[in-house]
């Protein structure tokens, strides 16, 4: 059966709306059956008009397909300032090592001045459990890089060492480095995770995981063992680390336990001068002269 002619088909155009509803939105001229003109006086969709019926049992639309996708893109695709695409999320700032906690829930390494903290000690390192890893924090008085080496001896050489480099682009990096002799050889295995750092006022702090068990390797020792720590910092050359910034890097007393927390302080050098024996006795016979005096 014909149909006449400047009447919408729906059955047949049904296809091409929904593509556009599909693709994009679209404008449509009205045609004159939806004026209201069509063959028969009927108006739109071919409802006769003034049929309050028909009216009511089609829900008609306020707003148009344009309308409605302008409102989706603007919801979608629009932040609140108004920008067309969506703005990264902010990045957490580097959390501040929390140094009252040495000696409670974490361990703590402090070399420098008497009552130093993470942020003005020349060298600050910490350690924690947390499950199957342990947590360390490191941090220095550096533009380079900071490390913290696990011995079997109180000597460099054979060590496994894990260090956080400051690079010329002002990132700072979780490298494994294996102790050769005195020089540090990098290693491609590296058991770091969940690592994080920052290069700020002047100082190379950072965080990281490794596991406690590892499989057996020469170059990465398990944790659940204690060791010697070795403590060094020291200048980077493009990413790549130098000889430590002192000729004698501090070592703990005696080997490290994860499992048992300390809060250990060690004076620098510029702190020691009065604590040797040596100046001791120095000072003793000094007094002991002014005191008698001269015959």
């Amino acid at each position: 059966m014909a149909r006449p002619p400047g009447r919408w088909c729906p059955d047949a155009w049904a296809p091409l709306l929904l593509l556009l509803l599909l693709t994009g939105p679209a404008t449509c001229a009205a045609s004159p059956a939806d004026d209201g003109a069509g063959p028969g006086g009927r108006g739109p969709r071919g409802r006769a008009r003034g049929d309050a019926g028909a009216d009511e049992a089609v829900p008609r639309h306020d707003s148009s397909y344009g309308t409605f996708a302008g409102e989706f893109y603007d919801l979608r695709y629009l932040s609140e300032e108004g920008y067309p695409f969506p703005t990264a999320p902010p990045v957490d700032p580097f959390a501040k090592i929390k140094v009252e906690d040495c000696g409670k829930t974490k361990g703590c390494f402090r070399y420098g001045k008497p009552g130093c903290n993470a942020e003005t000690c020349d060298y600050f390192l910490s350690y924690r459990m947390i499950g199957a890893d342990v947590e360390f924090e490191l941090s220095a008085d550096t533009d380079g890089w900071v490390a913290v080496g696990f011995s079997s001896d109180k000597k460099m050489g054979g060590d496994d060492v894990m260090a956080c480099v400051h690079d010329d682009n002002g990132r700072v990096r979780i490298q494994h480095f294996y102790n050769v002799g005195q020089w540090a050889k990098e290693i491609q295995r590296n058991p770091a995770r969940d690592e994080e750092g920052v290069f700020e006022n002047n100082r190379v702090t950072c965080r990281f995981k490794r596991p406690v068990n590892v499989p057996r390797d020469e170059t990465i020792v398990d944790l659940h063992l204690s060791w010697y720590y070795l403590f060094a910092w020291g200048p980077a050359i493009q990413g790549s680390i130098t000889r430590h910034d002192i000729d004698s890097p501090p070592v703990s007393e005696r080997v490290v336990s994860i499992y048992k927390y300390e809060d250990i302080f060690m004076p620098s050098a510029a702190y020691q001068t009065f604590s040797s024996p040596f100046c001791l006795l120095l000072i003793v016979a000094l007094t002991f002269y002014l005191l008698m005096g001269t015959p």
